[in-house]
């Protein structure tokens, strides 16, 4: 089962015993490249959001998404208002 949160994908898998298990997918989307502030200009994640993802826990991953959708909303601000100078 799918689950969209925070415009991203969580699958929901079953365990050995039955219970609903977690996994948030990464948002790296293999467009790699850094700006002069270390933000990926493909996933919007910090340096140390892509390094510290897959130690990162479900609550700490969530806050990672919500950090991306942030600097993505913020960067399509940033380039509609440059394309109407």
């Amino acid at each position: 089962m799918l689950i969209s949160i925070h415009s991203e994908v969580i699958d929901m898998k079953k365990n050995s015993i039955g219970d609903s298990a977690k996994i948030i997918r990464s948002p790296c989307i293999s467009n790699c490249c850094l700006d002069q502030d270390d933000i990926c200009l493909g996933c919007y994640r910090h340096i140390d959001e892509i390094t510290g993802w897959h130690s990162a826990d479900s609550t700490g991953k969530l806050k990672i998404l919500e950090n991306t959708k942030a600097r993505r909303k913020q960067a399509k601000y940033q380039r509609s208002t440059q394309s109407s100078d």
